[in-house]
């Protein structure tokens, strides 16, 4: 049976990107992480049969408040800690939304994807 545990919309002002100015003045991003289970087939209604899902939330918040010039790193660092810090997992996808990012024109986001 393939489980899945995911936070999706999480928010959060942070300072990450390439320019100086965007990185004092801060932006908006947007969140979703999903994680494949290795297995979960038991009825024991533990939770260290599974991922706990504030644990995905820890690492996002703690890596987003870590200020990175590209978005890119700050999505590796996600990925890369969910692989170490969670070994229940078989794989695992996380995308950020950068909102209204400074492009000399209208633009509704950014975004940046990563699996494993």
């Amino acid at each position: 049976m393939k489980t899945k545990v995911a936070i999706r919309g999480a928010e959060f002002y942070a300072y990450h990107g390439f320019y100086e100015e965007e990185r004092k003045a801060g932006n908006t991003f947007i969140i979703d992480s999903e994680v494949t289970l290795k297995t979960f087939d038991t009825n024991n209604d533990n939770i260290l049969d599974t991922v706990n899902y504030e644990q995905l939330y820890t690492i996002i918040r703690q890596e987003m408040s870590n200020t990175q010039k590209l978005l890119e790193t700050v999505v590796f660092n996600i990925i890369q800690r969910f692989k170490s810090e969670l070994p229940n997992i078989l794989s695992a996808r996380v995308k950020m939304e950068k909102i209204a990012p400074q492009l000399g024109g209208k633009v509704a986001k950014s975004v940046v994807e990563m699996e494993f």
